[in-house]
């Protein structure tokens, strides 16, 4: 039986394999040396979107926003304490609208600030609109527990 769980590395896009048991003990990536999790949101663009999409076994939660949008620049700390306390069953990524627009376009992303929900490289739940962390908290635990 596989117990490992493959997560991709936020600095430099290794993907590692990780043994479940130890998924909470700080792991390290084997390539880079840095920490797998961080504690904050990992920055996408269009060249590392899809590997973090389809390649972390765990959920990963999209926040699409922009540098000039005040409801993403608010949500911008919610999704900070997130990242800080969802780790290591949830990687908390945001990517930039205005600079990664060819996966914006490719998700329809139309209304910012938008979070996106994918689990093993499908959509699985998506939201339009800034959230308070309690509301964003609810909205995650409904699609999955």
């Amino acid at each position: 039986m596989n117990n490992n769980i493959h997560i991709v590395c936020p600095q430099c896009g290794a993907v590692n394999r990780v043994p479940a048991e130890r998924i909470s003990q700080s792991p390290r990536c084997g390539k880079c040396h840095s920490p797998i999790f961080t504690g904050h949101p990992v920055e996408l663009d269009d060249a590392s979107f899809q590997k973090h999409i389809t390649r972390n076994d765990i959920p990963v939660l999209v926040d699409f926003w922009a540098p000039w949008c005040g409801p993403c620049r608010m949500m911008a700390p919610v999704m900070e304490e997130l990242a800080s306390r969802a780790e290591p069953g949830l990687r908390v990524a945001k990517l930039n609208t205005e600079e990664a627009r060819q996966t914006a376009a490719a998700y329809g992303i139309q209304s910012i600030p938008t979070v996106i929900l994918f689990r093993n490289g499908r959509e699985i739940a998506r939201q339009s609109g800034a959230m308070n962390a309690g509301q964003l908290s609810a909205w995650i635990n409904a699609h999955i527990a």
